[in-house]
């Protein structure tokens, strides 16, 4: 059973930054990439950043300059650093990790950019 735990959303004023984390725990071996997606009403469901074990990152050409995604391998957490935020950031924000046995998803954390 693996569980992913995010946290870090909430409402913030355009130009604001958040910081999001997203915790992985349970019967983990190996985790190769972890990343950010997000979902905004009526939407797809869109990669935001990504990032591999050995700290290389691709990143949504919307977010680039803006958004920094980092992990800390110890303790199988993933973060994504939002600073400039807009309105249209506004989104579900979902965590997802691939490992050696699959794929899994968090339960998502709500971002609104408003002011």
């Amino acid at each position: 059973q693996v569980q992913l735990v995010e946290s870090g959303g909430g409402l913030v004023q355009p130009g604001g930054s958040l910081r999001l984390s997203c915790a992985a725990s349970g019967s983990i071996f190996n985790i190769y990439t972890m990343a950010w997606y997000r979902q905004a009403p009526g939407k797809q469901r869109d990669l935001v950043a990504i990032i591999t074990r050995g700290g290389s990152t691709n990143y949504a050409d919307s977010v680039k300059g803006r958004f920094t995604i980092s992990r800390d391998n110890a303790k199988n957490t993933v973060y994504l650093q939002m600073n400039s935020l807009k309105p249209e950031d506004t989104a579900v924000y979902y965590c997802n990790i691939l490992t050696s046995a699959g794929g899994y998803w968090g339960q998502g954390t709500q971002v609104t950019v408003s002011s």
